[in-house]
This record gives C-alpha cells, structure tokens and sequence, in this order.
C-alpha cells in the first residue's frame, strides 16, 4: 500500500496540490476529450489525467490521484459509457442516486457518464491509479471499427444493456480482465496506439459477453454505514497503541459483527484485521525512517506490547529488522 502511494507521489510531484495535469497526447485540442471535457471538477489533492485517442468515439486514458476526495459536475449525455478499471489503491463513487461503487485492484465498473452529475468520489487510501475507457455510443453506432464490426457489436445494444436508465455495475477481479489491461502503462511510445487500439477492442469484446444483471460481488451498504466505517476506520488509525475487537467495536458503534467485516472490506479492500496489521507496519516504517524514537518506542505507539512482538512482526512483514530498515532507509 505504502509503496504505490510513494510511486505515484513521485509521479505527481511536480504537480501543485489542488490542480490536475490533463494531457491530450494524439489530438490538436487539449480538452476536446469524452472524459473530461463535460467535466467541472474540485479536489482536495492533486492528480494526473493522460487521455488517447483511439478510434472515433472511443479513447483510452490513465488516471493517478493523490487526494482524498474529487467531486464532478457532469453535463454528460447517458449515450457516454465510461469503463473504469483500478490497478493500485481504492476509488469510491457517490453517485447522483445516493448509491455508492467501491473499486479494488483488478475491480471493473461500467456505468453511463451521465451518472456523474454532481457525483463524489472519494480515495479511502488517498491514492489511486486505474484505467479509462470512454466510448461516445453514438458516435460508434455510425463509425464502429471494422474488428468489433465483424463480431456484431452493436452500439445500440450496449447502450440500452448498460446506459438506459442503468444502475452503475461493477465487475470482481478476473483473469479475462486482467489480462486486457495487463501491459498498458509499460509500452514505448511508438507502440502506444497500435497496441492500445487492439486492446481497446478486445475490452468492448469482452463487454458483448457481460450480461446487465450480473452478480456484482458486492452488497449495498446504505449512507449510514458507510459513514460509520469511515468513522471506525479513522478511530482505529487515530488510536493505533491500542487494540480493539470486532465486538468492542461492534458494542462502540452499534453495528452488526457480520455487517462491520464485510462494510469495512467493501471500502478498504481488506479484512479489518488485516488492513490494520498493514497500516501499524507502515506508520512504523515511517517512525522508522523520520524520527530517532527507540524501537521500544515505536513499538509501544503502533500497538505493540513488547518490542519482541513487534520485531517479529515487522521482520515478517518487511523481510529485515527494523534497525536494519533504519540504518538503510534513514533520512
């Protein structure tokens, strides 16, 4: 987790917080795009957006965000569909309906541009990178490449499957997606459009064969619950020397054992206990490398009780001591 956050960190930093750098890599207007020229959006972060054109109606684009929360007020029409597929990190939309889409790495979610009117989308990791496809229905329906032609693809079929009066959907993690869009980001730039145009297709392929009322691997949580877990989630990461039962916590907010595991990893992408283990290692790794505190210290602060449990536990995790993390990664 930390890792990715530091990658893209590193990818952003030329970038003042509270701004986005949007490029148009193969078009002489720079906001004439699908995505984001029916877009006024605000952040609390920062971000970068590179969009490529395709096909007619069809384009590709990379998203990295170091933020917390973007809103989006869409002027787009439903004949829009958006596939937005996550590589690293959690992305979480608020749509217009009040219903909430929550994304993990290798998560996919189809749904109409249009259900981003007045939309939130809020980062549980305060990072993301994933990838977008915007295809304009009604531009495909007149000038559809010639490959998806000669499979049937019908854009006015996809269209009333996925568009009309159409809930988002989300896809769970699965080879067939993996693999479309495995590679993307690692091309030389002369191979970017051959290779982007063939993968681009092989996705509206795989849609064909996605049915609308596929199951979604994932409940709805009503606004309340998931504000809770929002709040259990930064009570745990605010109180890290202790440590806290699924039932302590369940008796705290008044929320079902059963319902509190499954919310909390529909948000955060991974069982409370497993998420919390990972986020000690990774304050500790921070302590480790910013500050002279004793391990003994540091252990005590992130929740350990002795600073034995911690070294076996931070060796397990990160593969080496922490004095050894330290001499070598110290500031």
């Amino acid at each position: 987790m930390d890792q990715n956050k530091a990658l893209i960190s590193q990818s952003l930093k030329k970038i003042p917080d509270g701004n986005f750098d949007i490029h148009q890599h193969n078009s002489p207007d720079e906001y004439d795009t699908l995505c984001i020229k029916h877009l006024v959006r605000s952040s609390e972060g920062k971000g970068k957006i590179d969009v490529f054109k395709v096909f007619p109606g069809i384009e590709l684009s990379f998203h990295q965000y170091l933020a917390k929360q973007i809103v989006f007020h869409s002027k787009s029409p439903d004949y829009i569909l958006a596939l937005n597929y996550c590589q690293n990190g959690q992305i979480c939309w608020k749509m217009r309906d009040k219903s909430y889409v929550y994304l993990g790495p290798g998560n996919l979610c189809l749904h109409s541009l249009q259900n981003y009117a007045g939309s939130k989308i809020v980062f549980p990791l305060g990072y993301y990178e994933g990838i977008g496809v915007a295809l304009d229905l009604l531009e495909l329906k007149k000038t559809c490449p010639n490959v998806l032609q000669e499979a049937g693809f019908d854009a006015e079929k996809i269209y009333e499957k996925f568009c009309l009066d159409k809930k988002p959907l989300r896809l769970p993690p699965g080879q067939n997606i993996n693999m479309v869009f495995s590679l993307l980001n690692e091309l030389s730039e002369n191979l970017r459009i051959p290779y982007y145009k063939l993968k681009v297709q092989e996705a509206l392929l795989h849609l064909q064969q996605v049915e609308a009322d596929v199951n979604q691997d994932i409940k709805q949580y009503s606004t309340q619950q998931i504000e809770l877990i929002q709040k259990i989630h930064d009570f745990l990461i605010q109180n890290l020397d202790n440590r806290y039962t699924i039932e302590e916590l369940s008796k705290r907010y008044l929320l079902n054992t059963s319902l509190l595991k499954s919310a909390f990893k529909a948000v955060y992408g991974m069982p409370i206990g497993t998420y919390m283990k990972e986020y000690r290692m990774q304050q500790a790794m921070r302590l480790l490398r910013e500050t002279d505190n004793s391990i003994a210290f540091i252990a005590e602060q992130v929740g350990y009780a002795t600073p034995g449990k911690f070294t076996t536990s931070f060796k397990k995790f990160a593969h080496i001591l922490p004095t050894e993390y330290r001499r070598i990664y110290k500031r």
